[in-house]
């Protein structure tokens, strides 16, 4: 009885086929959301490291509680203003790279 072979396939070639190619539409909106994702975890992290509740960061940012909760959970209704208060107000050193065409921008 033969074996059937099992194909294997990256992590790259699945987003190919089920989410589009880079640079489509729906692959550049599936980018977006999980950098958002991940930028909302990287401040309840560093939040949780200072010892700070939701309510104590919102103190210190002019926020109220449930945007806090909110910019945590996926951070792509903030603006870039709310986030970089939310950094200083933690003490937290934030780098924004931006790319024109080939080119790298750096932004401190």
């Amino acid at each position: 009885m033969a074996t059937k072979e099992i194909k294997s396939y990256s992590l790259a070639e699945m987003k190919d086929k089920y989410i589009g190619k880079v640079g489509t539409t729906d692959r550049d909106d599936y980018e977006y959301e999980l950098r958002m994702d991940v930028l909302g975890k990287m401040i309840k992290s560093a939040r949780q490291e200072r010892h700070l509740t939701q309510e104590e960061l919102g103190k210190l940012v002019g926020v109220q509680k449930a945007q806090i909760s909110k910019l945590e959970s996926s951070a792509n209704s903030a603006t870039i203003d709310t986030i970089l208060k939310v950094f200083k107000a933690l003490k937290a050193e934030i780098n924004f790279n931006v790319k024109l065409e080939d080119n790298f921008v750096k932004l401190a």
